[in-house]
């Protein structure tokens, strides 16, 4: 199945993919034209709220708008900018972490619940203790005990975090340097705050080596988690060599080995995904910019087929 668009009727970006009570939903970030020039701080990403969305089909059909599901007036904590986000359910409840700015324009992580996965969803007051930076991906292990994998460099804030605290000159490695390393942490039960410190995830690279910032898959944003045949699969975006990467590991925490390309360069800036089996089958869902003639703040989405081997490597 080659990639193609699955909602035409709106600008929508980074979508996490979930299934809940057998129908697949999607968690998109909701683009907009906003007033900033395009810079490297990503001041132009300046998105207002979240919508839910439905496909029933992900081989031919579009996706169905449910509504929209949170909206930053609705923040308390709230500055600017709504980034990525993404839910999981656990015991009937179903949990929205998002990525915000607060009013000292740092990024915080928030969480939002409903009853339903279709929301509507109430934040709150105040964002999660000891969160940093962005693009929160949610994984509920075979065990219910649920993981938050964040981390983004450059406007997602990363490089300013050492240890889990605010430095005050950014940490952005080079050559042989150790790269940069994304973050997981457990979540506690009621799925309302961090249980530990975050940790960095180790990805290695094809001789076991930890990843360094000279290698071009190295990590840079865009986590996501999915499980098949007892292996943990981590996938992520490099940023500024503009591909989805893949690594294995056999725990949440990693190591990760890496193993491949998933995703090459597609149209805009960005690239962000999420993978998610539905009916049997296996899905990579993306987005890119060509139908906004390349305006990488106006992104739509979309999705294509994944293969496994008998191996368990996954076939672009």
């Amino acid at each position: 199945m080659e990639p193609r668009y699955i909602y035409p009727n709106d600008f929508m970006a980074d979508p996490s993919a979930h299934v809940f009570n057998g129908k697949l939903y999607l968690y998109p970030s909701h683009d907009r034209e906003g007033s900033v020039s395009e810079n490297d701080n990503g001041d132009h990403f300046d998105m207002k709220d979240y919508h839910c969305l439905s496909l029933e089909d992900p081989d031919n059909g579009i996706c169905v708008d449910e509504g929209m599901i949170l909206s930053i007036e609705d923040i308390p904590w709230a500055g600017r900018q709504l980034w990525d986000s993404d839910v999981v359910e656990k015991n009937g409840r179903y949990y929205l972490m998002f990525c915000l700015k607060d009013r000292n324009d740092i990024f915080r992580m928030g969480i939002a619940t409903s009853d339903s996965p279709t929301g509507p969803f109430k934040a709150e007051a105040d964002p999660i203790r000891g969160s940093y930076s962005i693009d929160p991906c949610l994984f509920k292990d075979d065990d219910g005990e649920v993981y938050c994998y964040f981390g983004g460099i450059w406007g997602g804030q990363l490089q300013w975090y050492k240890d889990n605290k605010l430095i005050e000159f950014p940490i952005l490695p080079k050559g042989t340097e150790l790269a940069p390393q994304p973050r997981v942490v457990k979540m506690t039960g009621d799925v309302l705050q961090f249980d530990e410190a975050p940790r960095p995830v180790v990805i290695l690279d094809s001789n076991h080596i930890p990843m360094q910032a000279e290698n071009l898959h190295h990590f840079f944003e865009a986590s996501w988690m999915h499980k098949r045949g007892g292996k943990y699969y981590f996938s992520y975006s490099t940023g500024d060599t503009h591909m989805i990467c893949y690594a294995v590991g056999d725990n949440p925490y990693g190591p990760f080995v890496y193993q491949g390309v998933l995703l090459e360069p597609v149209v805009g800036w960005t690239t962000h995904h999420s993978i998610c089996e539905y009916n049997g089958k296996w899905y990579l869902f993306h987005h890119d910019s060509a139908p906004s003639g390349g305006k990488t703040w106006l992104r739509s989405l979309k999705v294509k087929s994944l293969d496994y081997d008998d191996e368990g490597r996954i076939i672009p």
